[in-house]
């Protein structure tokens, strides 16, 4: 496990890994059951996020609210006792974010689904489900500068979400922290999810971290774009509460791309190699 937790690291710091990802974001086309043409791509998109399986879903969204904020409770109480379920309970979510995120079922298209978003997702869950196996986060009580817990807040906005989803404009109800469906969206739950990490940096799985904060970067850039480009008279505020999501992934992944003493790493040739190699992420 430690031989792959090494190649994995290594792996996910290369330029090329960071290529791949992105083309997967951008170039894998949407799948639709009844056919389209390029043309219609635009109109794809649209139709799949406003009739998303996530809106059915509405009995079930306290229950996505209320096990995050367990989860911290214990985080903050019980320590590294609820990582590996911690871990386990953020590869489910992410499988949930491809499943009723990025599909579907549509009058005009049959069944509709964004395969890049399902890819990326995926990737990221197999990415968490690793973590769970070697369990490289220490969720231990350290003293950090008070300055890095600038993500606290922003990962409290995002959690809230406070948006009223009829007229898309600020609505600072509190009961939107158990009623909202947050707890099930990609763009609201990463931010908590990485500002824990990063919280606890570096006693974590960097190429976890790595992994969801480059995803997380890429989705939050094709948000900013649509709400404040495209849509801004009716999605500004939806802009904002993205926010968090660009700012706490492109944190992470800052603080992924810095060297960091070789804890761990040290046991085989391989390994020492692959951890002093220098990084070629300019290259």
């Amino acid at each position: 496990m430690q031989r792959i937790q090494a190649r994995l690291e290594y792996a996910t710091r290369r330029w090329w890994f960071f290529l791949l990802i992105a083309l997967i974001g951008s170039i894998i086309p949407p799948y639709v059951s009844k056919g389209y043409d390029w043309s219609d791509r635009g109109s794809i998109l649209g139709t799949i996020f406003s009739q998303a399986i996530i809106d059915s879903l509405e009995p079930f969204y306290a229950i996505f609210r209320i096990i995050p904020i367990v989860l911290i409770i214990c985080i903050i109480l019980l320590h590294n006792r609820v990582t590996r379920v911690f871990s386990i309970y953020v590869g489910i979510t992410y499988v949930l974010f491809a499943i009723v995120q990025s599909i579907a079922i549509t009058e005009e298209y049959g069944l509709a689904i964004l395969t890049g978003n399902v890819v990326m997702f995926l990737i990221i869950a197999g990415f968490w489900m690793w973590e769970a196996k070697v369990r490289k986060n220490e969720f231990i009580s350290i003293k950090r500068p008070v300055w890095r817990y600038w993500v606290v807040p922003l990962a409290f906005l995002a959690f809230w979400y406070p948006l009223n989803p009829d007229t898309m404009k600020p609505d600072l109800n509190p009961l939107y922290l158990l009623t909202s469906s947050a707890g099930l969206t990609f763009c609201m739950m990463t931010p908590v999810y990485l500002a824990i990490l990063t919280l606890h940096y570096p006693k974590v799985n960097i190429a976890t971290m790595r992994v969801t904060g480059l995803v997380g970067v890429i989705i939050a850039s094709y948000n900013m774009w649509l709400n404040f480009f495209l849509e801004p008279s009716l999605l500004w505020w939806n802009g904002v509460l993205h926010i968090p999501l660009l700012c706490i992934s492109g944190y992470s992944l800052g603080l992924c791309l810095k060297r960091r003493p070789r804890e761990g790493m040290q046991g085989t040739g391989e390994m020492d190699k692959l951890s002093s190699e220098p990084s070629k992420w300019g290259a």
